[in-house]
């Protein structure tokens, strides 16, 4: 084999797939650039690997599921702690075919990857619903108790017909078999891939109301008692959609 560029053997790298041939041919290639781009693609390799390893330890609870035959439905919840808004919770269903290895606990995930995985998981997923608990729902029966009701909620709005649910932290009033998981959006891939869903219905629905009630910049803290939204409370006082329940938001009702 003659002996590429630095600007080939670049390319070849990149390619998804590489035979051991070429591997070792470039291996035996003294030049610094090239055994740069070596290590380099190695250390992808490697992460891409544990990536794998990782994404193949969250689907275990799903496959207990799989393996018979049968579907389970993922669930998690956002927006426990905002100050303003409802809270959100989404169901999905996934099979064995899905693929993405990226998708885990929403906290761990920056926007842009939440914004870029959300179309690719409604895309592979079999199903998925979402519920909604108001803030005077919240304000009526507690926080604790709406997150069960959006959960539920989400549940109901399923079309499939599951064979058991994997929750986080939770377990519902449902005549189902559950599975409740501590950090279960880190431990399940459709606990996970709910997360991501519910995170980004709740994003979006809090930069509409940062339309509706400006000032307190709803669209950048999702409700969350940052300094720019303490700020709104005590210019503009409190709007329909705030947790009266819910301290400091309480000590501005008239």
């Amino acid at each position: 084999m003659d002996k590429l560029t630095i600007a080939e053997v670049k390319s070849i790298l990149q390619q998804p797939k590489i035979k051991a041939d070429i591997l070792k041919h470039l291996a035996e290639d003294d030049r610094k650039g090239v055994q740069r781009l070596l290590v380099s693609y190695q250390r992808r390799i490697e992460k891409q690997q544990k990536m794998q390893a990782t994404f193949n330890e969250r689907q275990v609870f799903e496959q207990a599921y799989w393996k018979k035959g049968q579907f389970v439905a993922g669930i998690d919840e956002v927006g426990r702690g905002p100050l303003a808004g409802p809270v959100v919770a989404a169901a999905v269903v996934l099979d064995d075919n899905f693929d993405l290895i990226e998708v885990h606990d929403s906290k761990q995930l920056s926007l842009k990857k939440i914004e870029a995985l959300v179309p690719k998981i409604k895309s592979q997923a079999l199903d998925y619903a979402f519920g909604v608990v108001t803030s005077e729902q919240i304000d009526e029966i507690n926080i604790y108790q709406a997150a069960r009701v959006a959960m539920s909620e989400a549940y109901k709005g399923l079309q499939y017909n599951v064979n058991g649910l994997l929750i986080d932290a939770m377990d519902l009033d449902i005549e189902l078999e559950q599975t409740s998981l501590i950090k279960g959006d880190d431990r399940s891939i459709s606990i996970g891939a709910a997360s991501i869903l519910a995170k980004d219905y709740r994003d979006n629905l809090m930069a509409e109301y940062d339309l509706k009630y400006p000032g307190y910049d709803f669209k950048n803290n999702a409700g969350y008692g940052t300094a720019k939204h303490l700020a709104g409370l005590e210019k503009l006082g409190i709007t329909p959609i705030h947790r009266k329940t819910f301290s400091p938001v309480k000590n501005y009702l008239n």
